[in-house]
């Protein structure tokens, strides 16, 4: 950047920029060399959908990249973004021919989650760094698919588990635990909120400005309601219930915390309840095979109690809503990690615990160095700005595909664990269960004809 270009930028036009966004000086600034790539947004919600997410990343993402395109399979969730943009964006319904005509630099995918996968392979074979909203994956064959995507493309791709770029609360605790102020043994207690039971919910008409077949996918056929659009993540069809919702981040913040680096748990075991719509005897290998389906109803777990073990000797408890009474100990979201010092707690809200309160200037150095470990050699920004800082420095981003796809892995082994009702062994090296075939043919899906992964991310 040229020296009269800088002095520009550190003037009252950014000035007025900065007290108009929630970025930094130094990331304006870094946004202004990144506007001159082209950005496409994927998904994007609006008001005839419950989840707006994609809408959310799309709009932080164009601080940084110049929009020039938006692709959602509802019309009216299109032109909504569109007009919040100008009104001048190309739009598209199929994001094959939007990749195609279009050849954006990055692109950003808030689509349901059973779509992540396959739009995301497609946006990296056409040359895009992406940032993708969790959860990333649906199964943890997925997983393995998209991290070899990664690595041939040489993309950058960011998860859009923003807690990860929570410098004073979730990678404060990180940090805190990961350098032993926390002690020795030191296990994790996570409650990630329920899910509801309900239906089977009558089928209806979809909108006529609404691709229901394109949403729908890879997934088995379904007939439209307004349950399965809005409320997707209680349908094992398109999402994974609060386990793949919630649990993509305390399950990522505690995983991170105990067991750093490419491994998982290698025991899980837990008891849950399912909706009425799925039967006590459900055969969930059928179902995964596209040979069974269920109700048109909520079939997601609504509560469970889950433990998983390492081989470091840690565990963590995986529940709706954790609480010991005699302790009063009571909480129905957020991460509470205890080891032979203490405890500490921390959510989006707050980080206490005596260990919080013990630390002196020298402990807080100490782990602010630890932290700048964490960010992988990038300064403490958003996590929209931690993707860009990496397009533009290179360097891998803070949510990086391999662990989170070591995160989304712990998540499908809860459900699974759920679904079979029994104790499961996890060979964490191998990616597969051990001596345990029916476990093992829940780990991918078969996906609609037509919609695979490779087929969508050919055009």
């Amino acid at each position: 950047m040229q020296p009269s270009r800088r002095g520009f930028l550190k003037t009252g036009a950014l000035a007025g920029a900065v007290a108009g966004s929630n970025l930094t000086s130094a990331q304006l600034i870094a946004a202004e060399e990144t506007k001159k790539l082209r950005l496409a947004a994927i998904g994007v919600g609006g008001s005839r959908g419950r989840y707006n997410r994609g809408g959310a990343i799309a709009n932080e993402a164009s601080k940084f990249a110049t929009m020039v395109a938006v692709c959602d399979v509802d019309d009216l969730h299109t032109e909504e973004f569109n007009q919040k943009h100008g009104g001048n964006l190309n739009k598209y319904r199929d994001y094959r021919e939007m990749l195609a005509k279009e050849k954006p630099d990055v692109v950003t995918i808030g689509t349901p989650d059973h779509w992540h996968v396959p739009i995301a392979i497609a946006c990296l074979e056409a040359g895009a760094d992406v940032y993708c909203e969790k959860p990333l994956t649906l199964t943890i064959d997925e997983g393995k698919q998209i991290r070899k995507v990664v690595e041939k493309t040489g993309r950058v791709f960011q998860v859009g588990t923003q807690q990860r770029s929570s410098g004073n609360l979730f990678q404060k605790a990180i940090a805190m635990v990961q350098s032993g102020y926390v002690g020795d043994n030191v296990n994790a207690y996570i409650a990630i909120g329920g899910a509801p039971g309900g239906g089977p919910f009558e089928a209806t008409e979809a909108p006529e400005d609404l691709d229901w077949d394109l949403w729908v996918g890879p997934a088995a056929k379904a007939d439209y309601c307004e349950e399965r659009r809005k409320y997707f993540r209680w349908f094992f069809e398109y999402s994974g219930g609060k386990m793949t919702d919630w649990g993509a981040h305390h399950i990522d913040i505690a995983q991170w915390a105990l067991a750093p680096g490419e491994t998982g748990p290698t025991s899980i075991q837990g008891t849950g309840e399912f909706p009425e719509n799925v039967p006590a005897d459900f055969n969930w290998n059928s179902f995964f095979n596209g040979e069974a389906s269920l109700p048109n109803g909520y079939n997601t777990a609504m509560k469970f109690n889950i433990e998983l073990k390492f081989d470091n000797g840690s565990k963590m408890v995986v529940t709706n809503h954790y609480k010991r009474e005699d302790e009063n100990i009571d909480f129905p979201n957020g991460i509470l990690f205890e080891g032979s010092k203490g405890r500490i707690f921390v959510n989006r809200g707050k980080l206490t615990g005596s260990p919080v309160d013990a630390l002196t200037d020298e402990d807080n150095a100490k782990l602010d160095a630890k932290i700048a470990e964490l960010r992988k050699g990038k300064k403490a920004m958003s996590h929209m700005g931690n993707f860009f800082a990496c397009i533009e420095e290179g360097g891998q981003p803070i949510s990086d595909v391999w662990s989170h796809h070591r995160t989304m892995t712990s998540c499908h082994l809860c459900n699974i664990a759920l679904m079979l009702g029994r104790e499961l062994k996890w060979d964490p090296k191998a990616e597969r269960f051990i001596d345990d075939e029916q476990a093992n043919g829940l780990m991918s899906r078969k996906s609609r004809e037509g919609f695979s992964a490779e087929t969508h991310a050919a055009s």
